[in-house]
């Protein structure tokens, strides 16, 4: 690692003490993920700025790699909408999307209630003008910059979503009281990962953790949630779960929760590192048996 990467502690609990998940070192350049003993949160510990990896995501990988407009993405963004849809029974009000990407999703909601007002924060450029052609208003930055910019005027929403982006950010405890602190009281924040762990494997584990490559380096990728670490995570920063979809037959992990106006809740779940290893390292020996891709690992 070079010094522009700091190493980091367990972002939940913050305990420094933890094992690394061995098996992943092969598919992420010989950075292994690692687990927190005392909570078994998942993460990498060598990060760099949350400047520098919006920087990447917006200017590197969205804008070469990533199509919003494919079957798959509009299936889980349409999934999310219903999902906020049929849990929250509600008409009208605003709603901030953190990580827009085009606008997207918010586009999709607002076509299920047209009385709805969409807010975008979105770091890359392209994809802010993309809003702009659909009517959606958006901020053109980083959260931690909008937060920054606005703190004098700062605009309280209904609803605040976080969407395939929490895993993707420099700080997840730093992006969730961003999120709270654009909530109004007894609002609602949505956040939705494909990045779940203890759950039946969906894909072999090099499609999961993304082959290093130089450029999508782990902490580009920093957090693999599971359900009790999401829950965890948000009701430390004064969060009520509200809903969770049924994380375990979807792709997707999606959880609902209220924001209480009070201090954060102790954390009341835990997952044993120990069978997080092992899950991981089931995992490489599925993978190996039946989509393996030796070659392709051994040529990073």
């Amino acid at each position: 690692m070079t010094e522009d990467y700091r190493t980091y502690v367990c972002d939940i609990c913050g305990s420094g003490s933890h094992s690394t998940i061995d098996v992943t070192a092969s598919y992420l350049g010989g950075h292994p993920l690692c687990v927190c003993h005392d909570c078994g949160f998942v993460y990498v510990r060598q990060r760099r700025t949350s400047k520098t990896i919006a920087e990447i995501w917006s200017k590197v990988i969205y804008e070469n790699d990533y199509i919003p407009k494919i079957p798959a993405v509009v299936a889980r963004h349409t999934y999310v909408a219903e999902f906020l849809s049929s849990q929250l029974k509600r008409k009208g009000g605003n709603i901030l999307d953190m990580g827009a990407g085009d606008g997207q999703f918010l586009n999709i909601v607002r076509r299920m209630d047209s009385s709805i007002q969409p807010f975008g924060i979105e770091p890359s450029a392209k994809n802010c003008q993309e809003m702009a052609k659909i009517g959606i208003d958006s901020y053109c930055g980083t959260v931690e910059s909008y937060i920054e910019d606005r703190k004098n005027t700062l605009h309280k929403f209904q609803v605040v979503s976080l969407l395939w982006t929490l895993e993707n950010s420099h700080s997840c405890t730093a992006l969730i009281a961003a999120a709270r602190a654009a909530l109004t009281d007894g609002g609602y924040l949505i956040v939705a990962t494909g990045s779940r762990i203890l759950v039946p494997f969906k894909k072999p584990l090099y499609d999961y953790l993304g082959l290093y490559d130089g450029t999508f380096t782990p902490d580009l990728h920093s957090f693999r949630f599971s359900a009790n670490s999401l829950q965890n995570l948000l009701e430390s920063k004064g969060f009520d779960i509200a809903s969770i979809n049924s994380y375990i037959d979807t792709d997707h992990l999606v959880i609902i929760a209220r924001n209480t106006g009070r201090s954060g809740l102790n954390r009341v779940r835990t997952d044993d590192p120990d069978k997080i290893i092992d899950y991981f390292e089931r995992w490489h020996r599925d993978t190996e048996q039946y989509f393996s891709k030796s070659s392709l690992l051994e040529s990073k």
